[in-house]
C-alpha cells in the first residue's frame, strides 16, 4: 500500500472484529471466532472466515499463509486507524472542527468518572 494512500474504511462488523484482533496481535480464524463468540454467541465460524477474507482483500488484515491455518494480523495499528476514522468524522460531520466533535461527545456521552479524567488531562495532571 502506498505511503499516502488513504486507510481502508472498515464497516461496523469489520471494526468489531478488529477490536477483537488488536489485543491478540495475530489470530487464526478459529481463534478470532472463539474470541468473538464471547460478545456474539450467534456468530458462525463461516461468517468470521468470510469477514476476515474480505478484510484481507480490503487491506485491513495481513495474512501469513506459511502455516496450515492462515494467521491474520491487523494491517494497521489501532491508533493509526482510529486517527484516520476520526479525521474523516470531524471533516464530514463537524465541518472540520475538533472542538465541535469534543463538545458533541461531552453532551451526554461521557460518564462522571470519564469527565473527571478529562478534567485532569486538561489541567495537565494526567500523562
Amino acid at each position: 500500500m502506498a505511503k499516502n494512500a488513504p486507510l481502508p474504511k472498515p464497516t461496523a462488523a469489520e471494526l468489531d472484529l478488529l477490536q477483537t484482533i488488536w489485543p491478540l496481535g495475530t489470530a487464526t480464524v478459529k481463534q478470532a471466532h472463539e474470541a468473538m463468540q464471547k460478545k456474539r454467541p450467534d456468530l458462525t465460524y463461516a461468517t468470521v472466515l468470510r469477514l476476515m477474507q474480505i478484510m484481507h482483500g480490503k487491506g485491513l488484515l495481513i495474512r501469513d499463509e506459511s502455516q496450515r491455518s492462515h494467521v491474520y494480523a491487523p494491517a494497521h495499528a489501532q491508533d493509526s486507524l482510529r486517527t484516520g476514522l476520526l479525521k474523516e468524522l470531524i471533516h464530514k460531520a463537524f465541518a472540520g472542527s475538533g472542538k465541535e466533535l469534543v463538545m458533541a461527545a461531552l453532551r451526554g456521552h461521557v460518564t462522571k468518572k470519564e469527565r473527571e479524567e478529562i478534567q485532569k488531562f486538561l489541567h495537565g495532571d494526567e500523562p
